[in-house]
């Protein structure tokens, strides 16, 4: 481990007693490659909690065998509007995983659109049957997006009662709900209101906490941290890449001026 990721390392061992339950990755916006999710795996598993991951599309079946092949403890499919496409995610993650390996993961989706709003009641019978999943992430960001506010719209009373009305739906379905997109500071008391309903996690853009990480004197704090860790990944992310760029310079020098000499 370099010094970087020994700091990011020190913050997740923080994050945890804080009530970070994992670190989150992403194969859909963020694009993340696979060197970069072991790296988020070896320093997950350094600091004892979880990993997640949000694959592809609904059925993202190359994803879902990655997903397994490193193992994981959430799996998210992004961007589920429609009860085909609850139906197709639910099929293709119990084609890839066995009755036992399904035990030691979380499935989720995420609700991020009004579509999926006025979709949800057939959504979540489906979620809720035998073999289906196990919760809903509430993609609050996309969300806002979808009906056309401004970004900064995320903690406002209507977009939190939209939670609410999704929250409602999992209690009663006994499904998790999850809340993401825009989570700062800002957002810890429309975060205590959802949880008045029902909330099992929230997450920032890489660190997925616990429920009852909201009641902590130390939330701000956490929250900071958790923007610090993304900042250290992005910074690690660059240098290591940069590093790869710059590694065959010598090499390619010399091989340009000795065609230049063998041209001329």
């Amino acid at each position: 481990m370099n010094k970087t990721e020994k700091e990011m390392l020190a913050i997740l061992h923080k994050l945890k007693e804080d009530g970070a339950v994992a670190v989150k990755a992403e194969f859909e916006a963020e694009g993340t490659r696979t060197e970069e999710l072991l790296r988020l795996i070896e320093l997950s598993r350094r600091a004892d909690i979880g990993i997640g991951l949000k694959i592809g599309g609904c059925e993202a079946v190359r994803d879902l065998i990655e997903a397994k092949q490193f193992g994981v403890d959430y799996v998210i499919a992004p961007m589920v509007e429609t009860p085909y496409a609850m139906e197709k995610y639910v099929d293709a993650k119990n084609k890839v995983f066995n009755s036992g390996e399904r035990e030691d993961i979380n499935f989720l989706v995420n609700i991020e659109t009004h579509t999926g709003l006025s979709n949800s009641n057939e959504m979540l019978d489906i979620a809720s049957k035998k073999n289906g999943i196990d919760g809903i992430v509430f993609g609050r960001v996309d969300f806002v997006g979808s009906k056309g506010f401004a970004l900064d719209s995320i903690n406002e009373d209507n977009v939190t009662e939209s939670c609410i009305e999704i929250a409602n739906k999992c209690k009663k379905s006994n499904l998790d709900f999850v809340v993401g997109g825009g989570v700062s500071d800002i957002s810890i008391e429309p975060l205590k209101r959802i949880k008045e309903t029902h909330l099992s996690r929230f997450e920032t853009r890489k660190i997925i906490f616990h429920a009852d990480a909201i009641n902590k004197k130390r939330i701000k704090q956490a929250l900071l941290n958790a923007v610090h860790f993304e900042l250290l990944w992005l910074l690690n992310k660059r240098e290591f890449y940069s590093l790869i760029t710059r590694e065959d310079d010598k090499r390619l020098k010399m091989l340009n001026d000795r065609w230049k000499l063998l041209k001329g």
